[in-house]
C-alpha cells in the first residue's frame, strides 16, 4: 500500500505542478473548508506539494518507514493490515489539519498542502512498535527513535506555537504524529506493551 500511496501522491502533485486550476481546487484553505463546507480540502491537500524537492523528501521518508508499519499492522491487524493501514495514512491527513483550520479559519488568504502530517503519523507509529531502533540522520548518525522522536514533538511544538513564518506547518508535523500513535492504541492496545517490553534487558 505504501507505493500505491506514493505513486498517487506523485501522479497528483505533479499535476498540481502543471495545473493551476487542479492546484486550487485540492489546496488546504480553510476559509473555504469552514465557511464553504468544501472539507474534502482537509484530505486531499496531503496528496499535493510544493515544488519536487517538497515532493521528494515526504515520499523517500513514507517509503522508508511505511513498508515497516505495514508489516506490524499485518501481524498484529492480520488480514485487516491493509485496510487499516490506508485509514491511518488517510485520517492522520485530517486529523493533522484540523488544529491548523481551528486557528485559521477566518483567513482566506491561508493555504497549506503536502503530505507532512501524515507521514509523520507513519514515522512515530514504527517508532511505538520499535522505539529503540535507529534512525539515520542524512544516513550517518544512528539515533534511537524514541529520542529522535521526543525531540521532534518538542521542536514541532515549539516552532508551532511561533509567530515567524518559515513556511512550515509545524503544527500539522506534531499533531499527525500524536494521532499515528493514537489510531494504534485506539485499535489495538497491546501495542503499548510492545512499546514498554522493547525498554526491557533480553
Amino acid at each position: 500500500m505504501t507505493i500505491i500511496i506514493i505513486a498517487i501522491t506523485v501522479f497528483i502533485s505533479v499535476l498540481s505542478f502543471n495545473n493551476q486550476t487542479v492546484y486550487r481546487q485540492l489546496i488546504f484553505n480553510p476559509y473555504l473548508v469552514k465557511h464553504h463546507n468544501q472539507w474534502f480540502r482537509m484530505v486531499t491537500s496531503g496528496f499535493q506539494h510544493a515544488d519536487y524537492i517538497h515532493l521528494f523528501v515526504n515520499m523517500f521518508v513514507l517509503y522508508s518507514f511505511g513498508n515497516a508499519v505495514e508489516f506490524y499492522y499485518d501481524d498484529i491487524f492480520e488480514s485487516r493490515g491493509s485496510l487499516a493501514f490506508i485509514l491511518l495514512y488517510l485520517t492522520s491527513i485530517f486529523a493533522a489539519n484540523v488544529s491548523t483550520l481551528n486557528k485559521h479559519q477566518n483567513n482566506s488568504g491561508y493555504n497549506a498542502l503536502g503530505a507532512s502530517g501524515a507521514v509523520s503519523a507513519v514515522v512515530f507509529t514504527s517508532i511505538l512498535f520499535n522505539p529503540l531502533n535507529k534512525i539515520y540522520l542524512y544516513g550517518i548518525i544512528g539515533v534511537p527513535g524514541i529520542i529522535l522522536g521526543v525531540l521532534y514533538l518538542g521542536y514541532s511544538w515549539y516552532m508551532g506555537k511561533q509567530q515567524q513564518r518559515d513556511n512550515i506547518n509545524h503544527e500539522a508535523h506534531f499533531y499527525g504524529a500524536i494521532y499515528g500513535i493514537l489510531f494504534t492504541l485506539v485499535f489495538e492496545p497491546k501495542v503499548f506493551l510492545v512499546f514498554i517490553n522493547s525498554f526491557s534487558p533480553n
